[in-house]
């Protein structure tokens, strides 16, 4: 049975109207994209060729994958614009590191050339989207 509708533009469908009101995304998101952005940009500028921006898997997301040389770098940008809850550094705790690591296993596997090449994980920190107080931690973690 059709009511004429489009699924999800029902009269009275709640959750269409607050999708129409809603803005296109977050604003949390908007900044980290803009971080991610300018780490980016930093990076290549100290020669680093970006392959990959926010590749996701079942394990979650890399945030930036990297070629500097022959090495792969898998790497996580922080913002921490409040420092209550700890640093950007921090923020990359045991759980994440473990996220990332796996997530780094299947992006290999999916590319066997890539395997054989050195890999490492950086970690670039922020205070603020724009780059401020930014910090690039080379090998922040081992795998």
């Amino acid at each position: 049975m059709t009511t004429g509708h489009p699924k999800g533009e029902r009269p009275g469908n709640k959750r269409s109207a607050a999708r129409a009101d809603a803005p296109s995304r977050a604003p949390h998101l908007a900044r980290g994209e803009r971080a991610e952005a300018t780490a980016a940009d930093w990076l290549q500028a100290r020669g680093l060729s970006v392959l990959e921006h926010n590749w996701r898997c079942r394990f979650g997301e890399i945030d930036l994958v990297l070629r500097e040389g022959d090495t792969l770098v898998f790497a996580e940008v922080r913002l921490r614009g409040n420092p209550r809850f700890g640093g950007a550094a921090a923020s990359i705790d045991a759980r994440k590191r473990q996220r990332l690591v796996a997530s780094a296993q299947l992006y290999l596997a999916a590319r066997p050339a890539l395997g054989k090449r050195p890999c490492r994980f950086d970690a670039v920190l922020m205070n603020d989207a724009d780059g401020t107080g930014l910090e690039w931690i080379r090998n922040a973690f081992d795998a």
